[in-house]
């Protein structure tokens, strides 16, 4: 068996993107305990820094062992109880992922749903926390991987409130790439992903919880159904006892601290701007070549990843075989009702670079082999890129 030897990819998919040297210089740092001093030290300067990036001031803010979806099963698990109401958004998979493990948490789950591509109107939540009783729980995908759409968060964090419901919202595409906004916003338990716009390897989850989630928690009840998710034992761990609960995935926890001294460094304005900045030139780009984006309010197409329509006659799954076969760029194919209609392209994190942008379309035009007396792709997205 010979030594591993991947190549270099230009990851433009959905996900993961592509990782900053200095992180890889991070996952290569030598191992030490897990109660060791100087990783629990890492531990407490990760928390500082995933409450910048969350904007808040919430104390239990960690990063949970496991990828996206072990976050999504940690909120839900922790907070919801065999025959709490729960009323979820679903417009896209991480939705529906969503309606999933709350119903497996024992949950009466009630959908508000739109076709894929649109975002949730505030009212149809109202609608739903009018009917049905009492409801613990409001959820919504701010950064619907699947379709591209920027759900706005405010209006319904407000319902929430009003109903004095918690209020959960996936961040796994969104943070580091857009604001969040927790406390703002008026979320109670948000989670997110390493692997997208924070650009570390996929591995952990970051999680927040606010006071009143925390409480929540400890007043069940009954037992948290899963063992490994347990933040009333998992938080002890983080907290100032140190309570062993499991070991902590070291080098992942070294890159994630890395990933986040970056965003610090940039700063969260500046790095909001430059993923919308660069979409803006990968559309201007991609409408030139005759691509539309699913997503057509401006204000709602989701920075970090652009969702776009195959136009007739083209075998899409030929095309991104093509681009990784011959260009090393990795895109991503349509999920769902999206399927074989739509590529899903990533700027996300270490990604989101005019270099990306421009490498990018000069290679998908070769494979689409755009029409001569259309205008270049390139060309327009270079007038965007131009621009302050």
């Amino acid at each position: 068996m010979n030594e591993l030897n991947p190549p270099e990819r230009l990851l433009m998919g959905p996900g993961p993107s592509n990782v900053h040297p200095r992180v890889y210089k991070a996952l290569s740092a030598p191992i030490v305990g897990h109660l060791d001093p100087i990783f629990l030290e890492v531990m407490e300067q990760s928390k500082t820094l995933l409450r910048e990036v969350f904007e808040t001031e919430n104390e239990l803010t960690i990063p949970i062992s496991g990828t996206g979806s072990a976050g999504m099963e940690t909120c839900f698990v922790n907070v919801v109880e065999p025959g709490d109401r729960v009323v979820i958004g679903v417009n896209g998979v991480f939705g529906q992922r969503m309606c999933d493990v709350a119903e497996r948490c024992g949950a009466q789950v009630e959908r508000v749903e739109v076709p894929w591509g649109q975002a949730i109107d505030p009212a149809q939540f109202e609608a739903a926390l009018n009917t049905g009783g009492k409801t613990k729980l409001v959820a919504v995908v701010q950064a619907e991987t699947s379709t591209g759409v920027l759900q706005p968060l405010q209006e319904i964090g407000a319902l929430a409130r009003e109903y004095d419901s918690l209020f959960l919202v996936d961040a796994v595409t969104s943070l580091g790439g857009v604001s969040v906004g927790v406390d703002a916003m008026g979320i109670d338990l948000c989670y997110s992903g390493t692997q997208k716009c924070l650009s570390c390897p996929p591995g952990l989850s970051p999680i927040t919880l606010s006071d009143q989630a925390v409480s929540v928690l400890q007043s069940r009840q009954s037992k948290v159904q899963s063992w490994y998710l347990d933040l009333g034992m998992i938080a002890q761990y983080w907290g100032e006892t140190r309570v062993y609960h499991h070991t902590a995935p070291i080098s992942m926890n070294y890159a994630l601290r890395e990933a986040l001294r970056l965003i610090q460094e940039e700063g969260l304005t500046s790095r909001w701007a430059r993923h919308r900045h660069h979409q803006e030139a990968l559309i201007a780009g991609l409408q030139a070549m005759g691509l539309e984006p699913v997503v057509e309010a401006t204000q709602l197409r989701l920075p970090p990843l652009t969702t776009v329509r195959i136009p007739g006659g083209v075998d899409e799954a030929a095309v991104r075989k093509q681009l990784l076969a011959q260009f090393d760029i990795e895109i991503g194919g349509g999920l769902g009702v999206f399927q074989g209609n739509a590529w899903r392209i990533g700027l996300m994190g270490h990604t989101s670079k005019p270099k990306s942008v421009i490498q990018f379309l000069a290679a998908l035009e070769t494979c689409l082999g755009t029409p001569r007396e259309r205008p270049s792709g390139l060309a327009a997205a270079q007038q965007v890129l131009e621009r302050a």
